[in-house]
């Protein structure tokens, strides 16, 4: 039988090249961590997520301190068992937040060992339904001196590169300034382009959001992306009851219990489920699966290299979200082979797993300490 024999992580501390504003704060520096896994018969996997604009060092200390011993000596295949012996060491300790993004990146991990195991690219080796994904392109950041113009010029650059959606953020500015954004964005890039709106929790009661749903609504939003905090499920309910805008959200959502009771209360037609975030790719599939039970639409948040498999092997997920370069997903960085988007889609690799590992400069370049090892470290340093 197959055992996990090492296992390592680490965090890492990438400065943006420009501060970037989204609704509500602004982000000079991003903090991710990563974990590389090894079974005994000789194949890796690799995890990775977001842990925030600091805090880094809480993710190895997840992983090094609470998780790693669960998994040492485990049968990799045995991914169910695995996941729930790592959320219930982790109840007193963080059910969201940076210890389920820790289990986040050890699941996939596990879930990219196996199928590099099998010599299958990640999402046949989930079940593929198709071979072919649509990407949107993602930007429309708050940047000192961006005018309405400029970041019309922004949008209609992913349009000639052949996108046929875009996002862009809204909801830092008065109702009139964030007008003439989303005019200026709607005239250039023409009628036909979905047009998706993320605002990041930008308000905090109803009366503030409807006001300026009702402007969006006008210029025929995809959708309006985050309006609340994510635990104000009664407001994106709310919301979306009084307004024809589609709601998404999600993306800082986690376990299927919360995602249910989102469903259940009607608080988003579109979910933003990460599977960086939410609890792994185990749990990604259980709330995809029931949100298909239910006619609701997946649309997976950042990370393009591992939720192209994800959508690719989902059948009710519909875009993946990509950002044409690494200002503000600057985990790119790192990535030792680049996905290509060609016309608006993403033609899937068939390299094993993920399709890529990290390149190893970078990560020395960029981490803030050394690798945290468990198990036989000297399998991985190989």
């Amino acid at each position: 039988m197959t055992k996990i024999s090492a296992l390592r992580a680490r965090n890492l501390n990438i400065p943006l090249d420009r501060v970037t504003s989204l609704s509500s704060r602004r982000v000079n520096e991003r903090h991710y961590g990563v974990v590389e896994l090894m079974g005994d018969d000789g194949h890796r996997g690799i995890g990775f997520c977001y842990v925030g604009s600091a805090g880094g060092g809480l993710f190895t200390e997840a992983v090094e301190g609470l998780l790693a011993p669960l998994l040492i000596g485990e049968d990799p295949y045995r991914v169910e068992g695995l996941w729930a012996a790592m959320y219930q060491e982790a109840l007193l300790q963080g059910r969201a937040g940076t210890v389920l993004r820790a289990i986040s990146a050890l699941d996939n991990a596990i879930w990219d060992r196996n199928a590099r195991a099998a010599n299958l690219p990640l999402y046949k080796y989930l079940g593929a339904y198709t071979d072919r994904v649509p990407a949107y392109a993602s930007g429309g950041y708050y940047i000192e001196g961006k005018t309405p113009a400029a970041l019309a010029e922004e949008m209609a650059s992913y349009v000639a590169a052949g996108y046929t959606a875009v996002k862009m953020k809204i909801g830092k500015l008065d109702v009139a300034a964030e007008e003439a954004r989303i005019a200026a964005v709607r005239e250039r890039i023409g009628p036909d382009i979905h047009l998706m709106l993320d605002a990041n929790n930008a308000w905090s009661d109803l009366p503030t959001a409807l006001r300026f749903a009702r402007m969006y609504q006008k210029y025929d939003p995809y959708f309006i992306e985050e309006p609340f905090s994510p635990d104000d499920i009664g407001n994106h309910a709310r919301l979306a009851a009084a307004t024809s805008v589609p709601i998404a959200t999600g993306e800082i959502e986690v376990g299927r219990w919360r995602f249910a009771e989102l469903m259940a209360r009607s608080g988003a037609i579109i979910l933003q489920t990460d599977a960086c975030v939410c609890g792994g790719i185990t749990e990604f599939r259980r709330i995809a699966a029931t949100a298909a039970s239910l006619g609701i639409t997946v649309l997976p948040h950042w990370f393009h290299d591992l939720h192209a498999h994800l959508v690719a092997s989902t059948p009710n997920a519909r875009y993946v979200e990509f950002f044409p370069d690494d200002q503000v997903l600057n985990f790119r960085r790192v990535v030792g082979t680049q996905i290509e988007v060609h016309q608006g889609h993403i033609e899937m690799s068939q390299r094993p797993g993920v399709g890529f590992d990290f390149n190893a400069a970078a990560l020395d370049r960029y981490a803030t300490a050394p690798w945290a090892q468990t198990g036989r470290a000297s399998e991985l340093a190989a």
